[in-house]
């Protein structure tokens, strides 16, 4: 993979910079979860279900929930992303600042998270300095207040153009495939990185032996399981 000289970096947060589905996914899923119930006063199972069908079809939950139910967006995000403990939950590989620091040009983090649990995770992990800027979700709404989420186009484009960003100089590194997919048709190059991607268990309860991160698909420049894969590009 050629990075042409001066790449910008846009690393996803969750499942990219550390292992989100350790503890914290668990806990923003059952956050959200209980939020709905407690909001639109549906049972459990209706919840999941609105939770992970948005999440599909928006690329964040917050999105469906904003359009369909006029949920209070700043309420949603600080209620399922506060945690009383999070530097206990967070989990990363070592010698990630060391990794970061290394790779030659600029750095952005670019997550569908909220603003002020982006940057905390990022203290967590001793890295906020290494980054420019961190583009989180209250970032990404439209000049009419629309919010938007990867893997939204116009959203990314308008993002880069603040960030004075050419897309022919940018680079994704990120756990979802549908982000990258989407994103490769603009014309950034495409890390995907699959090592912390939780396992998939087949119909007998044993982990499958074709996971999520089989195989390499064809609008991923670049498959690496851990951030020490990104060594050697220039």
């Amino acid at each position: 993979m050629n990075t042409h000289g001066h790449p910008v970096w846009l690393f996803d947060l969750d499942n990219t910079l550390h292992h989100a589905s350790h503890e914290i996914f668990p806990a923003i899923n059952r956050g959200m979860t209980q939020y709905i119930i407690d909001r639109l006063g549906v049972d459990v199972d209706e919840a999941n279900r609105l939770r992970t069908g948005y999440t599909q079809r928006y690329g964040a939950t917050l999105l469906g929930l904003v359009r369909h139910h006029r949920v209070d967006a700043a309420d949603f995000l600080h209620v399922v992303h506060t945690f009383a403990d999070l530097g206990s939950m967070v989990r990363a590989e070592r010698g990630l600042a060391r990794m970061i620091r290394g790779l030659p040009g600029r750095k952005i983090v670019l997550t569908n998270g909220p603003s002020v649990y982006a940057h905390a995770v990022l203290d967590e992990l001793g890295i906020a300095r290494l980054f420019e800027r961190v583009i989180a979700i209250e970032d990404m709404q439209d000049r009419s207040g629309y919010w938007r989420a990867k893997p939204d186009a116009a959203m990314l484009r308008r993002a880069m153009r603040r960030a004075h960003v050419p897309l022919s100089d940018a680079v994704l590194v990120e756990d979802t495939r549908g982000h990258l997919k989407r994103y490769k048709r603009l014309g950034i190059r495409t890390v995907w990185i699959t090592g912390y991607l939780p396992s998939v268990l087949n119909a007998s309860g044993a982990k499958s032996l074709r996971s999520p991160a089989s195989g390499r698909p064809h609008y991923v420049d670049l498959k690496i399981r851990s951030l020490k894969g990104l060594r050697g590009l220039s």
